[in-house]
């Protein structure tokens, strides 16, 4: 295997992608793979090709992480000249630089950290922006949801990634009882208004909600009960939050119906089995950066004087 094997079926953005109207997770079965290629065989012996085809698209991920990251710099400087099919991209921007965000949600042990191991993992991490989102601090509780996250946003020329997010706002502060309803009804329009400035901004976004099982769920928290390095990754409200599951189920299917719009569509990865999960949301993050056309800026300065110059020091 020497080459990537694209999804078949269709682009995984349409494979994944959550369409219009009312989102039914339990019609979605987390064992399931799609767009996964007759390539991949069958068996123990998927796994293994999954994995190479992540390293082999992390590779392109990388240079494209490269392109969006020069483009950037080139557009920053005073009288910098962005190329054609960097301008191309641009969409809503105007012009502006872009930046790409990923944004992973899941239950607990759905994979987020994962995710961005073996995905995000395979970029510059120069170029990276990871944040995660926790508790709101006392700080952060003085301000609205959304202060946070504008903080978090990734610079332009950079991919962000964002191990939970805003819609924590619409989820556990829903399920939990930390507002009331009146207050996190409202924020759904708060959200798709934010997300449409993103996309003005020329910010990208790519939303994944990583779906597991129920049953799955239970064996990956078994195991950080058995596996003494894996203490750590365990909190007894974990199955406080567990015990909420169907709660919790509604409060993503509610959320992904209300703010799945164009400018920063939702997709649903099954995600019971890890390495289909990696591939995925490798292919989905390699599929968005091809739609922005990007390429590396022009020279702002006259390259022939410059190649003369160098000669001359190196006494050619």
């Amino acid at each position: 295997m020497s080459e990537v094997v694209g999804p078949e079926g269709g682009p995984m953005r349409e494979l994944l992608r959550v369409g219009p109207g009312p989102v039914d997770l339990a019609a979605i079965d987390p064992r399931s793979t799609p767009g996964l290629p007759a390539a991949a065989g069958r068996g123990p012996a998927r796994k293994e090709w999954a994995r190479a085809q992540v390293e082999m698209v992390g590779a392109e991920l990388g240079r494209q992480q490269e392109m969006l990251y020069a483009s950037a710099q080139g557009a920053a400087g005073p009288g910098s000249a962005t190329s054609a099919p960097a301008q191309a991209g641009a969409g809503l921007g105007g012009g502006r630089p872009r930046r790409l965000l990923l944004v992973l949600q899941a239950m607990d042990c759905g994979g987020k950290d994962g995710a961005v191991k073996r995905v995000a993992g395979a970029m510059n991490p120069l170029g990276l922006h990871i944040r995660s989102f926790g508790p709101p601090t006392e700080e952060e509780l003085r301000h609205d949801f959304l202060w946070r996250v504008r903080r978090a946003l990734p610079p332009p020329g950079y991919v962000g990634v964002f191990n939970r997010s805003h819609y924590e706002d619409v989820l556990i502060a829903r399920v939990e009882g930390l507002v009331d309803e009146a207050t996190w009804q409202s924020r759904y329009a708060i959200i798709n208004d934010f997300e449409r400035e993103l996309a003005e901004q020329a910010v990208t976004v790519i939303k994944v909600m990583l779906h597991i099982s129920y049953a799955e769920q239970g064996e990956r928290l078994m195991e950080r009960l058995t596996d003494p390095t894996k203490f750590w990754k365990y909190n007894p409200s974990d199955l406080d939050t567990r015990a909420r599951w169907d709660d919790y189920q509604a409060a993503y299917a509610e959320a992904i119906e209300r703010c799945g719009g164009d400018d920063a569509p939702w997709f649903v990865v099954p995600a019971d089995r890890k390495w289909y999960r990696d591939w995925a949301v490798a292919h989905l993050l390699r599929e968005t950066f091809e739609g922005l056309h990007l390429g590396y800026p022009a020279a702002d300065f006259d390259v022939d004087r410059e190649r003369d110059r160098l000669r001359n020091q190196l006494g050619g």
